[in-house]
């Protein structure tokens, strides 16, 4: 689980991310990302109802997502506020081709450091 300052949790931060955001979409997600002029990265994973309307599978998923970026966060950029938006085509996936993808997205990105 990621602390909670390194989560975006209001409305008007993802709106934010929405509008000006660059962004990188893959096979089964995308990001989207924004400088925030804070010392540290804050995310947030959008799984909606159209990926499964079953609570437990969408939870999954954002466990899985999140635990890609605790392993990923030591490598990346500071000061970013990132959005993961999840597409259907993730739970024909394994936990591997997510971590690929999500990896893709930031690189793509340039979110890694030099």
């Amino acid at each position: 689980m990621l602390n909670s300052f390194n989560r975006l949790s209001k409305n008007k931060d993802f709106d934010k991310v929405f509008q000006k955001g660059r962004s990188s979409y893959q096979e089964v997600l995308g990001a989207k990302l924004i400088p925030n002029n804070l010392d540290h990265n804050r995310f947030g994973v959008l799984v909606g109802l159209k990926i499964n309307k079953k609570a437990v599978i969408r939870n999954k998923v954002k466990r899985q997502i999140k635990a890609v970026i605790r392993l990923e966060e030591p490598f990346l950029k500071k000061g970013y506020d990132c959005v993961i938006v999840v597409l259907p085509l993730i739970l024909a996936k394994k936990y591997s081709d997510i971590k690929l993808n999500l990896k893709t997205s930031f690189k793509k990105l340039n979110f890694y450091q030099d």
